[in-house]
């Protein structure tokens, strides 16, 4: 039991037992229930808790704000009536992102589950590889041999697990079915490196192009560009993706009789044909196109060939394009002696233990600090997997510092031409193989270089530019921000956004539209008019205002841009039934009127009249609070933007 078992016990006691619980999840303060019966919590009980700060009802949600500890105690109350996490941030998912920050956040989601496990892997084969290049035993003994199964199996079948984790993060009715289709790329017998070895193609593909490709096999008929699917991250996460539209097809489609069976086997036949076929080739095709274009770069400049492989090597690895590399790599060593085109990614590896040496600094959060000293520790043996996709990609900046650092080591590495001279050995372990044949040590010492160059740069980046963000309450009143250190409190600003309209706000989630309740178009709440009026809800200008004046967008003094959207696909009505009293450009005051639409004449028309108002700019601010009063008045405070 953790330390927070007997407070777990008392809030399963106080909101109706765990008999009363349909399902928990946490954020990044509070827990939220979706209980059968509200009414069978004690709210005054919970309140008044010592650890236990308030709590609230929204969206269908039983909510327990307890700090920034709220992991610790969601582990407990978990354990106590064992029921499985479904996903740990539901806040984070509501909040709109750039394509590339979403897709970050995916990824990372996906690996949440498997993170620890990950690291303990890494541990144990960094250690495996230290004590076989000490000599304490062979590296070909039973007990290296189990050591090193225990250590690398995890990382040659990922894409099971992620296919597991990916369904249930892509809402898979049968997430077992994830698991099937990561078993399925992992198959043996249908990896390039076993189709390949002893037949002859039947015939090539793109002759004398760089996308030259030797065909193998075909599915009746269809050429399959094969490659090596274990240890891969990103393909079967696009197949799982895939996979969930289609099941979601088939459910639609099939009678129930014939669902139990019909829709996985559907599924199945539909989306791995598509992996094989499209999905690999991609992959493929991108990687041979990135080695292609470093080849070509380090004719021109060997520093500018190696800070690009620097650069990406990370990324390439998360997408599993890193493989181009590979077979560059092994001919150079078989037949040059030596490998200098793929050796500059060799920084990389302490560009990641430098960042994540210098978050276990400065960081204050407890989670990373205890990942920290693991993941230096197999990053260092250049198992770099698990900082990556534990602390980094969350994160975010530090991701982005320690691809800059590799860059800047590589770069290194390519103008004084690092070579290796045997193929094998991780991270520190790759050493010796970086001692030339006649003995001379000098390309040993530009690696050690490289290493010091790579990680001290990475941590004086990290240290100089990473900014933890403090961590505030959700509370929704906006005259309370739940922190205890108060002098820390008085330097957080907040705005706070009237309301634009008078009637009955509801949850934007409630909003049937699916792109403002799923909260992609960023935070707000969901106001049901009781007058055909439009005021400004602050002081600011007219950034946006449609022509068919059913919405318009103000940005205030302060940076928050708000969207007020009159009705649910009123862009229909190309303006009837809406006049407008400004124009883009305008500087307004809080409280101006902006638009009048005819309720009745929108109603009559066929369209829902609720509004939704949202801060499209959500993710540049701490919090986005939305009022917890059912009645709102033109000017009343609707949403608190804490900066």
């Amino acid at each position: 039991m953790g330390k927070y078992n007997e407070l777990a016990k008392k809030i399963i006691e106080n909101i109706g037992g765990k008999e009363n619980i349909n399902s928990l999840t946490h954020c990044v303060t509070r827990l939220r229930f979706k209980l059968k019966d509200e009414n069978k919590a004690n709210d005054d009980v919970l309140k008044n808790m010592d650890e236990v700060v308030t709590v609230m009802k929204s969206g269908g949600q039983y909510q327990v704000v307890i700090g920034n500890h709220v992991p610790q105690v969601y582990d407990d109350i978990n354990s106590l009536i064992d029921m499985d996490q479904h996903e740990a941030d539901q806040e984070d998912k509501q909040k709109p992102e750039k394509l590339l920050d979403k897709a970050i956040d995916v990824i990372s989601g996906i690996f949440q589950p498997i993170l620890g496990f990950l690291a303990a892997c890494g541990m144990i084969k960094g250690f495996n590889v230290l004590f076989t290049t000490l000599g304490f035993y062979s590296e070909s003994s039973g007990g290296a041999m189990v050591l090193e199964a225990i250590g690398d199996a995890m990382f040659t079948f990922l894409p099971l697990l992620l296919g597991y984790t990916a369904a249930k993060r892509f809402g898979l009715k049968k997430p077992l079915l994830g698991v099937i289709v990561g078993a399925i790329m992992c198959y043996p017998g249908i990896q390039n490196s076993a189709i390949s070895v002893g037949k002859d193609a039947m015939y090539t593909l793109f002759q004398g192009t760089m996308f030259e490709t030797p065909i193998y096999i075909d599915f009746f008929g269809i050429p399959i560009i094969t490659m090596d699917y274990t240890g891969t991250v990103i393909p079967v996460i696009l197949v799982v993706y895939f996979a969930s539209k289609c099941e979601k097809l088939f459910n639609k489609i099939i009678p129930d009789l014939f669902k139990f069976f019909f829709v996985p086997m559907l599924t199945l036949l539909v989306a791995l044909p598509i992996a094989f076929l499209l999905i690999g080739p991609l992959a493929t095709f991108g990687s041979t196109a990135i080695s292609e274009f470093v080849l070509s770069v380090r004719d021109l400049s060997p520093l500018i060939a190696g800070a690009v492989v620097g650069l990406t090597w990370q990324i390439l690895v998360i997408f599993g394009m890193h493989w181009g590399f590979i077979p560059v790599y092994i001919n150079n060593v078989q037949t040059l002696g030596y490998d200098n085109i793929m050796m500059p990614f060799f920084a990389c590896t302490f560009a990641t233990a430098g960042v994540i040496l210098a978050l276990f600094f400065k960081t204050k959060d407890k989670k990373i600090r205890e990942m920290t000293l693991p993941n230096f520790i197999t990053s260092i043996f250049g198992v770099t997997e698990p900082a990556i996709y534990s602390v980094l990609l969350p994160l975010k900046k530090p991701f982005i510092i320690s691809c800059i650092s590799g860059g800047i080591g590589g770069a290194f590495y390519g103008y004084f031409n690092l070579r290796k001279f045997i193929l094998g050995g991780m991270g520190i372990f790759e050493l010796p193989a970086m001692i030339e044949p006649d003995g001379a040590m000098g390309n040993l010492v530009i690696a050690v270089l490289g290493m010091i160059i790579s990680m001290t740069v990475a941590f004086v980046l990290t240290m100089f530019f990473y900014k933890e963000k403090a961590v505030v309450s959700e509370e929704m009143n906006e005259s309370q921000v739940v922190d205890t250190n108060e002098e820390k409190n008085n330097k957080l600003a907040k705005e706070s956004i009237g309301s634009p309209i008078k009637g009955e706000a509801i949850p934007l989630s409630d909003v049937t539209d699916a792109a403002f309740a799923s909260g992609v178009l960023g935070n707000g709440i969901g106001i049901i008019p009781a007058e055909g009026m439009v005021v400004a809800p602050v002081d600011g200008e007219i950034t946006t205002l449609f022509p068919s004046l059913h919405a318009v967008g103000i940005t205030s003094v302060n940076g928050v841009e708000i969207l007020i959207h009159v009705g649910l696909d009123t862009v229909q009505l190309e303006g009837k039934g809406f006049t407008a009293h400004v124009k883009q450009g305008d500087k307004v005051k809080k409280g101006q009127k902006l638009l009048d639409f005819n309720i009745e004449k929108i109603e009559k028309a066929g369209y829902s009249i609720v509004t939704p108002v949202v801060v499209t700019n959500t993710a540049e601010y701490l919090e986005v609070a939305e009022t917890q009063e059912s009645k709102v008045d033109r000017g009343t405070n609707l949403i608190t933007v804490i900066f």
